[in-house]
């Protein structure tokens, strides 16, 4: 059995991989972050996750390498991770209310194949105070999320609605990379 490699450190990641079922460690991919300006958000997004996954894959040319990354965007901006609490506060208070997109990037890459792909998500935040901002942001859940919100911890509670891939928005799009080790590896459903 090939050796997966999830190019990531992010501990959400790593957890949703767990639910695949298949042994993996972890090697975070170590490169320049910056989203392509020449590309759309969603091939940016993808093009970051295959750079994460090549990355890696250099390295250890008989694994198999999963790269991911995750940004949300509102008015066309981009809401990255914030650098600090008024940084959080600014980005919530964007969201607050309001629809935004969440898309990530996914690429899977092997001796057999380099596949890519992208999930998008539309989530929904209901009216939050200025008060309630603070208090979120104060929990520390908001530090290293893109949009300053983890929808899978204290920032669920202010989410009404989404549409698309739950464990996307978490960070990892659980089916499709199921879906893509499983012809990896060949294995049937019942097997599983």
């Amino acid at each position: 059995m090939k050796q997966i490699i999830l190019a990531s450190q992010s501990p959400r990641r790593k957890e949703l991989l767990e639910k695949c079922g298949y042994p993996f460690i972890t090697e975070p991919a170590d490169i320049d972050e910056t989203l392509n300006p020449s590309l759309s958000l969603q091939g940016a997004i993808k093009d970051l996750a295959a750079r994460k996954a090549e990355h890696i894959f250099e390295k250890h040319p008989d694994a198999i390498v999963i790269g991911s990354d995750t940004i949300v965007t509102i008015d066309d901006e981009v809401l990255g991770k914030p650098k600090d609490d008024a940084h959080a506060f600014t980005m919530l208070r964007k969201l607050q209310g309001r629809t935004h997109e969440v898309i990530t990037g996914i690429a899977i890459f092997s001796n057999e194949e380099k596949w890519t792909d992208v999930s998008i998500s539309k989530v929904t935040f209901s009216p939050m105070s200025d008060e309630e901002i603070k208090t979120y942001i104060a929990t520390k859940e908001c530090n290293d999320k893109a949009g300053a919100y983890a929808i899978q911890g204290y920032g669920g509670r202010y989410i009404t609605h989404i549409e698309g891939d739950y464990y996307s928005i978490m960070g990892l799009p659980l089916s499709k990379v199921y879906g893509q080790l499983k012809k990896e590896y060949a294995v049937s459903d019942t097997e599983k």
